[in-house]
């Protein structure tokens, strides 16, 4: 097993009991530390008092359910998050990833398809980005804003801060290293998730819309990541980029 996942916390947060203690047992089985918890209150409790790198969210937990908790979680925080959906119906996949989820997984599922899921999105979010190491860049300009790649967020011309979900730097990071050409859906899938597109696949467009919205670029008209019709995507201005002194 690969340091990272050895070393990886993860917390699964399911009001079930049987399925809480199935996939701690299978996750301890496969080098990961699991925590648990049942509800809202249980999982800030344990955020505040362990180190958690990853957190599988139920979707309908009871009181506050997963959505308003990875909406509330992504105001705070980039912990990657994997859904637990009980149908999988596009509209709770849909809401899943406008809340900021990583990714989603429905009910029911084998125990080692959550864990590849798992090793899939701690791989993107805890590599290097391609082809650059630390102290080459630390930061990348575009059309007034600034993405600074430590602290993963947006910074505006005049120094407001607009937070990102891992997913959403991810995907900006993406068009960012490949400025003025064109990507299609499954190209970003697959830079972004490591995942091919289903038909109903619309977790680039729901996270292009999110970036649109906080880049102020309309998407009516939008200037910067345009669309390209029956084509694609395309960060359509230039790109420079911040190394260290």
């Amino acid at each position: 097993m690969a340091a990272m996942d050895t070393n990886s916390h993860i917390l699964v947060v399911d009001d079930d009991r049987e399925i809480r203690t199935l996939l701690a047992e299978y996750l301890d089985a496969n080098g990961f530390r699991t925590l648990t918890a049942t509800n809202g209150a249980d999982m800030r409790k344990v955020l505040e008092e362990s180190r958690v790198d990853l957190i599988v969210l139920d979707l309908t937990l009871p009181g506050e359910d997963g959505l308003t908790l990875c909406r509330n979680l992504r105001s705070q925080s980039n912990v990657p998050v994997i859904m637990l959906t009980a149908r999988g119906e596009p509209l709770d996949r849909i809401l899943g990833l406008e809340m900021g989820a990583d990714d989603y997984l429905a009910k029911p599922f084998e125990p080692r398809e959550l864990f590849a899921r798992i090793r899939s999105v701690l791989r993107r979010t805890q590599a290097l980005p391609p082809n650059m190491s630390r102290s080459e860049a630390k930061a990348m300009h575009f059309s007034g804003w600034t993405l600074d790649l430590t602290a993963r967020h947006l910074l505006s011309n005049d120094g407001v801060v607009v937070a990102l979900s891992g997913a959403e730097f991810r995907m900006l990071k993406v068009f960012l290293d490949h400025p003025n050409r064109i990507l299609n859906r499954d190209q970003l899938l697959e830079l972004t998730q490591g995942r091919e597109a289903d038909p109903f696949d619309r977790s680039v467009d729901i996270q292009i819309s999110r970036l649109r919205q906080k880049l102020g670029d309309d998407a009516r008209t939008p200037t910067i990541i345009k669309t390209i019709r029956n084509e694609g995507y395309v960060l359509a201005t230039t790109v420079t980029m911040e190394t260290p002194e």
